[in-house]
């Protein structure tokens, strides 16, 4: 699992359309270009929600794994 979310992470950071690290680099980018290349912005809103879902999906994974290996 850890090599599939890796890949998933690399696959955000070499699109064409960079991946934002965090909510208020997303806003602020938004802010700034002032209803410009709302696709530009669309698509950066779809890649800030997928790192969001990976990084959810990891962290629970993590936490059930510290579980199970404290039931061993």
């Amino acid at each position: 699992m850890n090599e599939f979310f890796e890949a998933q992470f690399k696959m955000l950071e070499r699109g064409i359309v960079a991946t934002p690290n965090s909510r208020e680099d997303l806003e602020a980018f938004a802010k700034s270009n002032q209803g410009s290349m709302d696709i530009l912005l669309m698509q950066m809103a779809i890649n800030f929600g997928y790192k969001m879902a990976l990084e959810n999906a990891k962290e629970e994974l993590e936490k059930e794994n510290l579980k199970w290996q404290k039931e061993i």
